[in-house]
């Protein structure tokens, strides 16, 4: 964690050390130099919304040979040459979190949960993140209104939570709980398990994807404190589970099959959380694989989500078209308890629908409509494709 990457400097540095002279360019069907492709990240960044962010973990598992189609690059690292023009339909809080929180750092949009903003830190940073407005530092495109990890903050949130009998399960997310220090995460769990109507509880975190040595690590607290979290809710009747975050099987190595190991031995529950992007897991196979993996490594795969409508990473979003191609391929092909639900995360604050619910969707102008009626009523909220895949 201490040696993550966290600037444009270290990053273009690290680029240089590891590429290769000439590196196969799939929109050219050539090959780039080494220079042209650290040209194009470094006029990338200067555009992105997030800014750079990454463990040593995570760049160790790219294919450096085929920096410009790997999966995992695709996540983190932009490229300018990628960019796509944004559907002027987008915006930064694509998902109006801010207009349902009631208290500063808490969302209130369901009405029996609660989302728990610990931290506006995580220890990487995904260009596709639904939270670009909030996470992490300010970048060229976009100022940040972060949520700082301070106690202070958090006590207006516990009394809106004890004070809301309705509320009965609290998403603790940011931001990353891998960045709450051991006690604090001890501090959040405990105060939660002790208001009476909270049953559930979830902190969700990267980390088992992004630096599971973690996990492994004995004098680090902060694995201990979350099986201790999960033991005290059982003993109480109420769920505590880790949420994590895996979009390819490539994430998955020996190290991460070890941290999930060591987590399922202690009992704790474990559901995976994956983003549909375009050129990293949108195909049939691909998500098959994933989905496999996490499975045979006891992680129970939970949504797959349609990308949100947010600014600056169209190369990344797909049509709705994918996501239903994909769900039709995979139900049926794995026990029912380890497919996942394929969900689109509805534009001003409608929730998760699943994806096959659309009240109408027209493939030419990539308007799909749908309503939340548990959410917001009879409502409409509509999904918009990316222009470029348009006819």
């Amino acid at each position: 964690m201490k040696h993550s990457l966290q600037n444009a400097t270290s990053l273009l540095t690290f680029l240089a050390s590891v590429l290769p002279s000439s590196i196969p360019s799939p929109s050219t069907n050539g090959n780039a130099t080494r220079e042209e492709f650290i040209a194009d990240v470094a006029a990338g960044m200067k555009r992105a919304p997030m800014a750079t962010r990454l463990t040593s973990h995570i760049l160790s598992l790219v294919n450096w040979e085929q920096a410009y189609s790997d999966p995992i690059r695709r996540q983190f690292i932009p490229l300018a040459s990628s960019f796509q023009l944004d559907n002027p339909r987008l915006q930064l809080d694509s998902l109006h979190e801010s207009l349902d929180s009631p208290v500063k750092g808490l969302v209130h949009r369901y009405p029996d949960k609660v989302l728990f903003l610990a931290s506006s830190v995580c220890p990487v940073y995904c260009r596709f993140c639904t939270r670009s407005y909030s996470v992490g530092a300010k970048t060229e495109t976009v100022s940040k209104k972060r949520f700082l990890l301070l106690r202070k903050y958090w006590e207006p949130m516990f009394k809106y939570i004890a004070r809301t009998p309705t509320v009965t399960d609290v998403v603790v997310s940011g931001g990353d709980s891998y960045f709450l220090e051991p006690a604090q995460l001890r501090e959040v769990g405990e105060e939660l398990l002790r208001i009476d109507n909270v049953l559930r509880i979830r902190f969700a975190s990267k980390g088992l994807s992004i630096c599971p040595s973690r996990i492994l690590d004995f004098t680090d607290d902060w694995t201990r404190t979350l099986i201790e979290i999960s033991n005290l809710g059982r003993k109480k009747g109420k769920s505590v589970a880790l949420h994590t975050h895996f979009n390819h099987s490539q994430e998955i190595s020996w190290v991460t099959e070890q941290a999930a190991q060591r987590l399922f031995e202690n009992a704790v529950t474990v559901r995976n959380q994956t983003v549909l992007l375009n050129g990293v897991d949108n195909d049939v196979a691909t998500m098959k694989g994933l989905i496999r993996r996490l499975a045979d490594i006891n992680i129970q795969p939970y949504y797959v989500y349609q990308g949100d409508m947010v600014q600056g990473v169209e190369d990344l979003r797909t049509p709705l078209r994918d996501i239903l191609h994909i769900e039709s391929h995979v139900r049926g092909t794995i026990a029912g308890f380890m497919t996942p639900s394929f969900v689109v995360d509805l534009p001003a604050g409608g929730g998760k629908r699943l994806a096959q619910t659309f009240q109408s969707y027209d493939q030419k102008t990539g308007v799909s409509r749908f309503v939340a009626p548990g959410v917001k009523g009879d409502t409409f909220h509509e999904y918009y494709d990316l222009l470029w895949s348009l006819p």
